[in-house]
């Protein structure tokens, strides 16, 4: 149950503001609450002088003034994007026009079109440079090595900070909440994966897109694999039982959940089934989609 994940909730900050959260980092958070993104998006700007500046956020013009004044006097020399969600990447072609720091990222949004129960897509984005796991990015002091972490998004990237043994997970691990997992361009097998590859790293401490940092990451992503694990036997449990259609599992498995987030359950919920049917442990009749009636194998 998600209770057993160590969720880390707590966050004091202040809107427009600069915080110097670690001796590499500071971070700028934007005023794009809501349910998805929860306080809002944090802008993180890596080093001093010469710096990177990673998910520049929303196209907010206050929130692009707030990142150009952290960064005023200083050279930005690299733009990096986690991936292509409207609340991560828009901001970063006017960061790049006030400064021309080139941009990198894996690539643009790669999905077919689905629900939008998320913040949706930034299609416009096109990395000046893409780059895929293992690339290193390297300044004054500092260096970022890209991870590959598709399931969000596939082409969704972490950053290593490898001074200070941290990662910048975006929105693959976030302290303060589950991952929406949406197909077409959302997959549970990649993101399951993901999870593992990050579990088998020795960072320090996370620093999510949104909410505050994760200490003990491995222990946190333990309990996530855990938890998408028992959603996973829930699911299929109950199809077994005769619980044949996504509307009914996400009334049956999400009992108190906010009725706003009852769209993203459900494309989550049918992440799941498509992952049980690819894997033989359901089946559907036809393609596996949100109208599908499922069974257990």
């Amino acid at each position: 149950m998600s209770e057993a994940i160590p969720y880390v909730r707590e966050l004091e900050f202040a809107y427009g503001e600069a915080a110097q959260v670690s001796p590499l980092i500071r971070r700028v958070i934007a005023p794009n609450a809501s349910v998805f993104t929860y306080h809002g998006t944090g802008t993180y700007i890596v080093g001093r002088g010469r710096v990177a500046i990673i998910d520049a956020g929303p196209d907010l013009a206050e929130h692009v003034d707030a990142v150009l004044a952290a960064v005023d006097g200083e050279t930005v020399t690299h733009l990096v994007v986690t991936h292509t969600h409207i609340d991560h990447s828009p901001a970063t072609r006017h960061v790049k026009a006030a400064t021309g720091a080139p941009s990198y990222g894996f690539g643009p949004h790669a999905g077919g079109e689905g629900p939008a129960v998320e913040e949706g897509a930034d299609r416009a984005f096109v990395p000046d440079h893409r780059i895929g796991d293992g690339a290193a990015i390297e300044g004054d002091g500092w260096t970022l090595e890209a991870v590959h972490t598709p399931g969000h998004t596939s082409n969704h990237l972490c950053f290593a900070l490898k001074e200070e043994q941290a990662l910048f997970s975006g929105d693959h691990v976030m302290g303060w909440s589950t991952t929406v997992v949406s197909p077409p361009d959302g997959d549970m097998g990649a993101y399951l994966a993901s999870l593992e590859k990050l579990a088998a790293r020795d960072d320090d401490t996370y620093w999510p897109t949104h909410g505050p940092p994760i200490p003990k990451p491995q222990r946190f992503v333990g309990k996530l694999l855990g938890h998408r694990r028992r959603r996973e036997s829930e699911i299929l449990a109950a199809v077994a039982d005769g619980t044949a259609t996504i509307p009914e599992l996400v009334v049956e498995l999400y009992r108190g959940l906010d009725p706003r987030l009852h769209p993203a359950a459900a494309r989550t919920v049918l992440a799941h089934l498509i992952h049980l049917v690819e894997s033989g442990r359901a089946t559907c009749d036809g393609t596996p989609d949100e109208g599908a009636r499922y069974r257990a194998t």
